[in-house]
């Protein structure tokens, strides 16, 4: 997995690509956590990202509640369907954002 960081004011898009597993959602979890202590938004671009395990899930919903403990927002923007189905089956679609 890849990770590319782009902060435009009080924004961060956060770019994943390739695969959000065991070995690298610790990756996307500290990338998301330190996003927050610089902006109260992120965006997390998931247009290159071709899997996401349970691990990644679990780092989003990290993401998702840090964001509503600083009263911030994340979204996620150019999910996959492969990746939506995913998000659809674990209930994931009704705690994130997703554009």
């Amino acid at each position: 997995m890849q990770i590319t960081e782009q902060r435009e004011n009080d924004m961060i898009t956060i770019s994943i690509e390739g695969r959000v597993d065991t070995n690298t959602s610790p990756q996307l979890q500290e990338a998301i956590l330190k996003g927050f202590q610089k902006v109260n938004q992120i965006v997390l671009d998931f247009e290159k990202c071709v899997y996401v395990s349970s691990a990644g899930l679990r780092a989003l919903l990290i993401g998702q509640k840090t964001a509503n403990s600083k009263k911030g927002t994340m979204k996620l923007v150019h999910v996959p369907p492969i990746l939506m189905s995913v998000l659809e089956v674990s209930g994931f679609v009704n705690i994130l954002t997703i554009q």
